[in-house]
């Protein structure tokens, strides 16, 4: 095991917090940073999207304000220099380190053009984001418009219509999340969006969203209860009213401050199979971008809480052990969300697959499961309403057992 003075971890994110933990409970006595631009300590993100518009503050993680680290919040990273071990602040603060961990995570995806920083259009990261969309959802808006289909975004029309408000969900694909659970699974969540009352407008990219008078007035575009304020602008000529507006098209991994560094950065650092950017650096989160062995190497980042908690953890053991000693990372990725009130999981990687086929259930009864695979290996599987057929998709994914195995 390497001896470690200084250990900075730059993002206070679930990754970041689970490598802090990690540290100290394998023995770590040395000092302790932890960088996190946001003023909150490390929370829970998952509920922004569902449980928190609707009045739930609990967002809390075990331990966090339990940490035994040096807090540095709402201070950001904004450069690395690799060759003398030092991160630099945006308040000119110089933190040098034995051993780094990048866990900067990730931002919305923001358009060209601005608009999203018109009022009444919304982006969801970041607590104080999900706040203020509760507060104009209660402002009484009659129509929403969410753009993006995704994880996200599908979780923030299934709150928003939850709610009794008319919602329209925008998504360029022909069904939504299809790259990251295969066109039946998707197939299916199409229609089970618009079952549960939203108008869902897919296979269309949006180009702008305008504010517009309201009675020959120009209008703030806050909640819109006094009128449409806002319209969303389609590349098919289509436009959309709306009162309300939530960008959700996806994020970008936060790897600008690490340009000349040290470290190599291509949609997120760059890390070999245990997790080591650099000499002393390792990555974990939604900003680590590593080769999975079960996947033949392919280079993979995952954008997802589970992911953040189980990657934080290694890469913090792996940095105090040392790459001689340390373990590949070769978790399969198991996500999840709930869509109007149904369980939809994945595992693996579905996207990476060559072929597919439902092998539990059957999509007209909305229960059901997908196994994907490549060259007759699982790489991913799919599952809505049946939990139990998820698990065993991963763990046959995690097996390496081919797609015929797993027939009924």
């Amino acid at each position: 095991m390497r001896t470690h003075r200084r250990i900075v971890i730059a993002g206070a994110s679930l990754a970041g917090l689970r490598a802090a933990q990690t540290l100290r409970d394998e023995g770590f006595a040395g000092e302790l940073d932890l960088i996190g631009a946001e003023p909150h300590l490390p929370y829970n993100r998952p509920p922004l999207s569902k449980s928190v518009l609707t009045g739930d503050d609990d967002v809390a993680l075990p331990g966090a304000d339990e940490i035994d680290a040096r807090w540095l919040g709402g201070r950001r990273a904004v450069r690395l220099d690799g060759d003398v071990r030092a991160v630099t602040l945006d308040d000119g603060t110089r933190l040098p380190y034995d051993g780094l961990v990048i866990a900067t995570g990730a931002r919305p995806r923001l358009p060209a053009g601005g608009w999203t920083d018109l009022p009444g259009v919304h982006v969801l990261r970041t607590i104080d984001d999900a706040l203020a969309l509760r507060a104009a959802l209660a402002g009484g808006p009659r129509r929403v418009v969410v753009i993006g289909g995704g994880f996200i975004g599908g979780e923030i029309a299934s709150t928003v219509r939850a709610q009794g408000i008319e919602t329209v969900l925008v998504d360029a694909a022909p069904f939504p999340m299809a790259g990251v659970i295969g066109e039946t699974a998707a197939g299916w969540l199409a229609g089970h969006h618009r079952r549960n009352g939203v108008d869902l407008v897919s296979g269309t990219r949006v180009t702008t969203v305008e504010r517009t008078p309201v009675d020959g007035a120009p209008v703030d575009g806050g909640s819109g209860h006094e009128g449409t304020a806002l319209r969303v602008r389609l590349d098919d000529g289509r436009s959309l009213p709306a009162d309300l507006v939530v960008a959700g098209m996806g994020v970008l991994p936060n790897t600008e401050w690490l340009e000349g560094g040290g470290v190599r950065v291509d949609d997120g650092v760059l890390t070999d199979a245990a997790l080591f950017a650099a000499d002393g650096v390792v990555a974990a989160g939604d900003v680590a971008r590593w080769p999975h062995g079960l996947f033949g190497g392919e280079a993979v980042r995952v954008e997802h809480w589970a992911n953040a908690n189980e990657q934080g953890a290694v890469a913090a053991r792996n940095l105090l052990r040392g790459p001689a000693e340390a373990e590949p990372f070769t978790e399969v990725p198991s996500l999840g969300t709930r869509v109007h009130g149904v369980r939809v999981q994945w595992a693996g990687f579905p996207r990476l697959a060559d072929t597919s086929r439902v092998v539990a259930g059957d999509p007209a009864d909305g229960r059901f499961a997908v196994a994907f695979g490549r060259a007759g290996v699982l790489v991913g599987g799919a599952a809505v309403g049946l939990p139990k057929e998820l698990i065993r998709l991963r763990r046959a994914i995690a097996a390496g057992e081919p797609v015929p195995a797993l027939a009924g």
